[in-house]
């Protein structure tokens, strides 16, 4: 009988076909920890359950991303007690400050490969899904436990399909995409399912990485794209199988997709930008693992190649990874949003989970290429945040409102 592709992992990470609603005992490939909750996973190790190592130092992942550079000194002491435990423990795949936000570094670094059973202590784990792994966010103690067995559990998730046609028009891209299938399926709409991501494979793989992080705003489990067409290479058993059971299909078409734009204060408040209004924006915000990447900093320095950002607006971009910004900072993309007045800051997380590095003041108005905009979600609760995509973003910049990019071009 045909399997989605979370049945196909799960599958051989069980050792046995399964199916969706069936309880199955996993072996994990990989687990990633980032600097804000490592502390707690290491805690809960080895007071609660007297686990001196970790079951392969080789198979597990530490990312300092969170807040990095450090903001504070009680960060900076929790920084280096994860440090030390790193080298004590002889973790082989541990990226410090700058390398950049955990699930693009696990990619670009080879560590992340189709077929994989991964679990984070980020929410945003679902990541992984753009390589065609099975990716999913775990709360510390069940992390704990994976780092020091190797082996989890999960419910079989049911999957929701979500098939695209078309090719987007000039000033649309995966983010739109992403938050048409939330305006779609809602906040709960796949819950604890898997969203699989379908007629996608012209997309990079970080453009992928958009779609899969974006599963987890619509209560997925695991966001996964078919992994063809990308240069990471799956095993032969996993890929799409004519016959899958999908508990509910979402179409889209991407000939008329328009840009979307999420509305405070829940990621499922999306309507077309034609629909929104006259919005002025203090800050625009540019990062994030949804949209930081290189191809979002690209379609942004088109868009502003030779312009200046409105008065009164600040632009921040904030890379995804190193890599990101090397890659920008080699064709010039760095430099065009420099001389359009954006402030570059340390590859990373950034202000999105509200800690530093640009958290917004009361009343401020802010366009986020992030993946949430949930009250407080960038610093005060009494600031706006709205979701775009990088060219949205960037025409946003120019115009000192929320803009269509084809307005500003």
């Amino acid at each position: 009988m045909a399997q989605t592709l979370s049945e196909q992992i799960l599958s051989q990470a069980a050792g046995k076909p399964v199916r969706a609603g069936e309880v199955a005992t996993v072996a994990v490939d990989l687990v990633m920890m980032h600097d804000s909750l490592s502390p707690s996973i290491i805690k809960i190790m080895e007071q609660e359950l007297g686990a001196e190592r970790v079951w392969d130092p080789e198979r597990v992942a530490v990312v300092v991303d969170h807040v990095a550079p450090a903001a504070t000194v009680q960060t900076a002491e929790k920084q280096n007690e994860v440090r030390r435990w790193v080298q004590r423990q002889g973790i082989t795949h541990f990226y410090d400050v700058g390398r950049g936000i955990s699930h693009p570094v696990l990619v670009e670094e080879g560590v992340a490969q189709p077929g994989m059973v991964i679990v984070g202590s980020d929410s945003h784990s679902t990541a992984y899904g753009c390589v065609g792994a099975f990716g999913s966010g775990m709360g510390s103690t069940d992390i704990a436990l994976a780092a020091a067995t190797g082996r989890t559990w999960f419910r079989v998730p049911e999957t929701v399909l979500v098939r695209a046609t078309g090719r987007f028009r000039p000033g649309v891209n995966a983010k739109d995409l992403a938050l048409r299938a939330a305006r779609e399926l809602r906040a709960d709409g796949a819950t604890y399912a898997a969203v699989e991501w379908h007629g996608v494979e012209f997309l990079t793989v970080m453009e992928r990485m958009t779609l899969a992080t974006f599963s987890i705003e619509v209560g997925a489990k695991a966001g996964l794209v078919p992994p063809v067409g990308i240069p990471q290479v799956a095993p032969e058993w996993l890929r799409v199988e004519e016959g899958a059971i999908y508990s509910r299909v979402v179409e889209v078409d991407l000939n008329t997709l328009q840009p979307q734009v999420s509305a405070p204060s829940f990621v499922d408040n999306v309507s077309d930008l034609g629909d929104l209004g006259r919005v002025a924006v203090d800050v625009v915000y540019l990062g994030t693992c949804t949209n930081g990447h290189y191809e979002d900093m690209a379609a942004a320095a088109r868009i502003l190649a030779g312009k200046q950002v409105a008065p009164g607006v600040r632009l921040m971009v904030v890379p995804a990874s190193r890599d990101a910004m090397l890659r920008a900072t080699e064709d010039g993309t760095l430099a065009t949003l420099l001389a359009a007045g954006a402030a570059i800051g340390t590859p990373g997380c950034g202000a999105c989970i509200g800690r530093h590095m640009g958290v917004l003041g009361p009343g401020e108005t802010c366009l986020f290429t992030g993946n949430r905009n949930f009250r407080g979600r960038m610093g005060s609760p009494e600031a706006n945040i709205y979701l775009a995509s990088a060219e949205v973003a960037a025409a946003t910049a120019l115009a000192g409102y929320i803009a269509d990019p084809q307005d500003v071009l």
